[in-house]
């Protein structure tokens, strides 16, 4: 059944409305400024920004055109699309961080403010007040429609920016966490802090570290507020906005925020309103007029925490983005410079140590060159350059008794400190049993069983000590080279005629703290200027270089060697290292000399008594061939007891041996393995005071072991003037 009456009448609403709306179509800008009148007073922070109110004015003007386009030509289509205005706000509200919620109670409060205008204004067009009855109804059913469909799409708008804004930010704090801390170093790491967050951030971001922060000791006093800047970066060149340089030293004003900040370890955003900068981002004027003109208006103060302790502060500042930073931009800072924080002290903690153990190192490896009449030696060491930090490499060249040398390489697994204080040990040790005159093999037998206490002696949480080792003795007299290794890679050999690759049956022995494996010495002979090249491996093998290829390059570089020992280590390190080394590097050269013939004097002796006496009128012949009359007192006196105290508790062959070196060296050998030692004799005792009288005699006097007995040596110093001879 149809009822005409209400057809009829919709349709006289219909055009009722419409002839409404072309009533107030020219008070359309009239009606928009009523509106936001009415915002104004009831949301007023949404006016803390000039581009928001310009673009606010916009959106509510085209929102009035819009619906009062429906009510002329379809007040009974459904709404239309949200103005294009409406949804630029939405977005520009989720780049601000305002709530959507504030952006939807716009809308009713337009809604409801535009409903009283239109009612107001129908009076004046009829006196019919069912038809204003009408008329309102369906004013308020269009305009409920056109704020749900409006707001639909603005809120839409507004998710999908706070998505893309999201999104973004995951995308920094990824960036940040793949770029920030690559290096241990500081200032590199500050780097990386300005240039991850200049990208689409910040468009100025400055680092600044506390001197004790940057303390490689660590020990600056902390309630120092003077801070160097560590590294900045704009998207402008020249970084107008800042007056200081990288490097430069600075503190802000007592009572500034940046200070606040500091002291009180939390973070600030502070937004500049108008013109007003204040003294602590702009100290002078000029510089003020700089940044007004550039349009700084926000910037956040970040402090550098980590672990306890506050290592500097960040500066974010924005003046290109039009946008201000807001407290989600507040967090995202704040995760990044906690991130950077840990990465800065990370580096100043591997700065602290990587110095201290390479002070202890420097302090444990001879200082000085060498000088010896056996070998003539060139060294270099060659701290790692990579997050590794310093090893426990180390070489060594040790005087032994009879005119002979130790020449030592070794390499404790690891690095830091731990490794260099674990060097320290061993190359002490090393130097302990050489001065007991151990064979090569017996020595590292006992290096072994220090590195085996040294596990026990470890805690759980640390790794187990481990080293290798080589060992070996050159005798410039016999110009034999002794040597064991273990499990270090074996010297290089230059003779005068050619390049030995690889000692023939140089046994490698298992590296230290493995324990119950025997170690082995080799022998061989060696012309005189031949050339022991001893390294660690980190110089013939690398990340992109196996141990064939370094060995091949270092066999070229030997092959035309210079003279200079110098020389020859600088050219394999350029050959072999171009760049940092990735691991510790020990390089010794040394070259062989060989003892004159003539100042060597051997007599064999009988196993009998009488013989002591031909042995006095023996060195005293040699003595004064040598020109060392002076020396012939007591030297015939250590003759005397030496050779009476092999022939008395030794066993035959019984040889004497005088060397003329820096020293004038008496050795007396025989095939017994006991070993004299110093008593004190009693007041009637015929014996017991031959040794004492040699100890007071010489300058060192000692026994050493070998494969058929023992040595008893004596060494004296040679007159003044007379020097040594070789």
């Amino acid at each position: 059944m149809a009822f005409p009456y209400i057809r009829t009448m919709g349709t006289d609403v219909d055009a009722f409305l419409g002839q409404l709306a072309r009533h107030l179509r020219p008070e359309v800008n009239k009606l928009a400024a009523l509106l936001l009148q009415r915002l104004n007073g009831e949301l007023p922070e949404l006016w803390e920004n000039a581009d928001i109110e310009a673009l606010t004015l916009e959106e509510t003007a085209q929102h009035v055109t819009a619906l009062l386009d429906l009510l002329e030509t379809h007040p009974g289509a459904s709404a239309p699309e949200a103005p294009p205005a409406a949804l630029d706000i939405a977005r520009l509200y989720a780049r601000r961080g305002i709530p959507v919620s504030r952006l939807l109670r716009a809308y009713r409060l337009d809604h409801l403010t535009l409903l009283e205008q239109l009612q107001a204004e129908a009076p004046r067009l009829t006196g019919d007040w069912h038809m204003i009855n009408q008329a309102t109804m369906r004013l308020v059913a269009i305009g409920f429609d056109y704020v749900d469909r409006s707001s639909e799409e603005v809120v839409a708008a507004y998710q999908e920016e706070r998505d893309r804004l999201l999104q973004r930010r995951l995308a920094l704090t990824d960036r940040a966490s793949k770029r920030i801390g690559t290096t241990l170093d500081i200032s590199r790491t500050a780097e990386e802090l300005t240039e991850v967050c200049t990208e689409d951030f910040a468009d100025l971001v400055t680092v600044d570290l506390f001197d004790s922060a940057l303390d490689e000791t660590g020990t600056g006093p902390p309630e120092a507020l003077t801070q160097r800047r560590v590294a900045q970066r704009s998207v402008l060149d020249d970084c107008p906005e800042s007056l200081l340089r990288v490097g430069e030293t600075h503190a802000y004003p007592d009572d500034s925020e940046p200070v606040r900040a500091l002291t009180t370890g939390r973070s600030v955003l502070h937004h500049i309103a108008g013109t007003q900068m204040p003294p602590w981002v702009a100290p002078s004027e000029s510089h003020g007029r700089v940044l007004r003109g550039l349009g700084l208006h926000s910037v956040l103060l970040v402090p550098l925490h980590a672990r306890g302790e506050t290592l500097g502060l960040v500066q974010f500042v924005r003046h290109r983005t039009s946008a201000p930073f807001d407290d989600d931009d507040l967090l995202l800072a704040q995760e990044i410079a906690s991130r950077a924080a840990v990465s800065i002290d990370n580096a100043r903690r591997y700065t602290h140590e990587r110095s201290t153990a390479l002070a202890l190192q420097q302090t444990l490896l001879p200082r000085n060159t060498v000088h010896h009449s056996a070998v003539e030696t060139a060294s270099r060491y060659l701290p790692a350059g990579s997050r590794a930090g310093v090893g426990g490499d180390w070489y060594d060249v040790i005087p032994l008794s009879g005119a002979r040398v130790a020449l030592v390489v070794g390499d404790v697994v690891g690095h830091g400190l731990g490794a260099a204080a674990t060097m320290g040990r061993l190359r002490t040790a090393v130097r302990a049993f050489a001065d007991i005159d151990l064979m090569p093999d017996e020595l590292l037998t006992h290096l072994d069983d220090v590195v085996i206490r040294m596990q026990r002696e470890e805690s759980p949480d640390e790794g187990e000590t481990s080293a290798t080792c080589l060992y070996a003795i050159y005798d410039p007299v016999s110009r034999r080279c002794s040597l064991a290794s273990a499990g270090h890679v074996p010297p290089t050999v230059v003779t005068p005629s050619k390049i030995s690759e690889a000692l023939p049956e140089v046994p490698i022995g298992p590296p230290l703290g493995l324990g119950g494996l025997p170690f082995e010495t080799a022998e061989f002979e060696l012309p005189e200027d031949s050339l022991l090249v001893l390294h660690t491996d980190g110089l013939i093998a690398g990340r992109t270089r196996d141990v064939d290829q370094g060995l091949a390059t270092l066999h070229d570089v030997l092959a035309s060697a210079p003279d200079s020992l110098e020389e020859i280590c600088d050219r394999l390190l350029a050959a072999l290292l171009p760049g940092r080394p990735a691991d510790d590097v020990a390089l010794l050269v040394a070259r062989t000399h060989a003892l004159d013939p003539d100042h060597v004097a051997t007599m064999d002796l009988p196993s009998d008594p009488a013989a002591v006496s031909g042995a006095r009128r023996f060195a005293s012949d040699v003595l004064e061939n040598w020109e060392l009359e002076e020396l012939a007192f007591t030297t015939e006196l250590v003759v005397s007891e030496l050779v009476t105290n092999a022939i008395r508790y030794g066993k035959s062959p019984v040889q004497l041996r005088l060397i003329l070196q820096s020293t004038l060296i008496c050795e007396v050998s025989d095939a017994s393995s006991t070993a004299p030692h110093l008593r004190r004799a009693r007041t009637f005792d015929e014996g017991g005071r031959g040794l004492l009288l040699v100890a007071q005699c010489a300058e060192r006097w000692g026994t050493r072991h070998g494969r058929e007995g023992k040595v008893i040596w004596a060494e004296q110093a040679l007159p003044a003037g007379s020097g040594p001879t070789i």
